[in-house]
């Protein structure tokens, strides 16, 4: 149970730690940093559940943020390298997602998966209310303030997974 518990809270911070390690958005590079590792993160954590998950709800969620999140993240690449922005591509923070989650039960993979992008997408949404608040850059406000509803709909959607899988 003690293993269990701390392989969720490893889950918890390695789905989080890109947005929640800067997510005052200070500069554009940070923004794009952090927006980049948690998509990045969104979609493997989602292929992940894709492979892993017997429940049709949690693999229909997991779908959803593959498509959306991989899309995001061609529209983020695009515009960084346009405004000669370095995106990270960070394969270590890839590997430690898939290890994390690989590593949980088969029968609490469901429930953690489901806690996990609640917290990751509360994160995520913090950051890019603040980037499209107070962007020092016109055109990443304006990409963080047109996906900012797409992710306050994957919050609400991660809260109902949660609250289907929380027993």
């Amino acid at each position: 149970m003690t293993t269990l518990l701390m392989k969720q809270m490893g889950l918890t911070f390695v789905l989080v730690a890109g947005a929640m390690s800067t997510a005052m958005a200070a500069t554009s590079n940070s923004f794009v940093d952090d927006a980049a590792q948690g998509g990045i993160t969104e979609v493997e954590a989602g292929k992940l559940a894709l492979e892993k998950s017997s429940s049709a709800d949690v693999k229909t969620f997991a779908q959803h943020m593959v498509t959306d999140h991989t899309k995001a993240n061609q529209e983020l690449v695009a515009l960084a390298k346009k405004l000669d922005i370095e995106v990270p591509d960070d394969a270590a923070l890839t590997d430690k997602a898939k290890k994390a989650i690989l590593e949980l039960r088969d029968e609490s993979f469901d429930k953690a998966y489901a806690n996990n992008q609640v917290d990751a997408h509360e994160k995520t949404v913090e950051l890019f209310k603040k980037e499209a608040a107070s962007s020092d850059n016109a055109e990443l406000k304006a990409f963080a303030a047109k996906t900012l509803p797409t992710l306050e709909a994957h919050l609400k959607m991660a809260k109902e997974l949660q609250a289907k899988h929380d027993h």
